[in-house]
């Protein structure tokens, strides 16, 4: 799954979390299977509520906006639809705005 919006990268938690939990899967300690998943934002496309652990990124700072990336490489509805509470939004000099109240 592709993710537009992540806060964090999973692979990092990811090694650690499998780390520290290897022995109870390798040797078999649990009393049954358990699910362990990882979401790297609030959306939570692989549905990780559903897992036995679920370990959910979240956003601590507002995104920064490099304008003349984002005209060259973006789509910019795409930017502006991804945050449907409008955080982000155009502004009439070509740029973008962000509301960092809204973040």
């Amino acid at each position: 799954i592709h993710c537009h919006t992540p806060a964090t990268d999973a692979s990092g938690i990811v090694k650690v979390v499998m780390d520290d939990l290897l022995e109870y899967f390798s040797e078999w300690k649990l009393p049954g299977h358990c699910r362990v998943s990882l979401a790297c934002c609030l959306n939570m496309c692989g549905a990780v509520h559903c897992s036995d652990i679920a370990i959910l990124g979240i956003h601590r700072k507002p995104p920064i906006i490099n304008h003349d990336d984002v005209r060259t490489k973006c789509e910019i509805p795409n930017v502006i639809r991804i945050l449907p509470d409008g955080a982000i939004r155009p502004d009439p000099r070509n740029k973008r705005i962000v509301n960092d109240e809204k973040c």
